[in-house]
């Protein structure tokens, strides 16, 4: 994502406290928020979510509109998204984990 300058503490703030409500959402394994450090216009906001239908809940949740909303006169191009398949680590329920261990040695 690249915010428009000047909007950088501003769309960080809106960024951060989106990510810490998300990461407590039942489908949310991680979301990372990383601003680059060459350019403080440039985030990567990494959401690695549980199953294929925690993403369209996520979207429903009123952190994730209100940081839309926020955010959106703040861009300076569209933002885009990458979808992406786990690699590793991963089991055989994607990132939920809970008891299984993760095979390390394939």
């Amino acid at each position: 994502v690249t915010c428009k300058s000047g909007t950088e503490d501003q769309f960080k703030a809106a960024s951060l406290a989106n990510a810490r409500a998300s990461a407590k959402e039942e489908g949310v394994a991680r979301f990372d928020v990383m601003q680059q450090l060459d350019d403080p216009c440039k985030f990567i906001l990494l959401e690695v979510f549980k199953n294929e239908g925690a993403p369209a809940l996520h979207k429903e949740t009123e952190h994730y509109k209100t940081w839309r909303e926020t955010v959106q006169d703040m861009m300076a191009e569209p933002r885009r998204s990458v979808k992406c398949k786990n690699l590793f680590p991963v089991t055989s329920d994607g990132w939920d984990y809970g008891d299984t261990q993760l095979d390390i040695h394939s």
